[in-house]
């Protein structure tokens, strides 16, 4: 398959917009020429140097999601993952790494907008979500915390 065809040498276009959720409820979750453009960029700069680093594959869980797609699964209005900026990454999707090294690498590492350590526990986040602004990267991190039932982050 050629790049064209591809997000990144890493990622399919299939596996950037695949979703149980859309494929059940018959929600188109094709992106535009802008989103793909954003998501060759984030892979480019956060998931090809984080795969070349640690010569494994790892799982990207979420992607590009449409409006509608983002709605169904109760996302952030603002979510990243609408625009194509934003990845969910799961080590665990093929072991021989865990979240927190993927986390710790991004980091120290890689420039990036919101790296997110998504619950989990203290010593190994349950996935990362990382974003790439081609605007404005803030270099922030936050973990995420379920507080009542309701979901908060805290700056780490």
């Amino acid at each position: 398959m050629s790049l064209d065809n591809r997000i990144s040498k890493h990622v399919s276009h299939e596996e950037a917009t695949y979703s149980t959720t859309a494929n059940r409820l018959g929600i188109n979750n094709t992106p535009d020429v802008d989103s793909i453009s954003r998501m060759r960029l984030v892979a480019e700069m956060v998931f090809e140097p984080l795969r070349e680093y640690f010569d494994s594959p790892i799982g990207v869980t979420s992607f590009y999601r449409s409006e509608a797609l983002n709605r169904a699964l109760r996302g952030s209005l603002r979510s990243s993952h609408i625009k194509g900026e934003a990845m969910d990454l799961d080590a665990d999707v093929y072991g021989g790494l865990s979240n927190k090294d993927i986390f710790d690498y991004i980091s120290d590492n890689l420039e990036f907008d919101q790296l997110i350590w998504e619950f989990g526990s203290d010593e190994n986040p349950a996935w990362v979500h990382v974003s790439y602004s081609r605007d404005n990267n803030r270099m922030q991190r936050l973990k995420a915390v379920k507080n009542g039932g309701k979901t908060t982050y805290h700056k780490l």
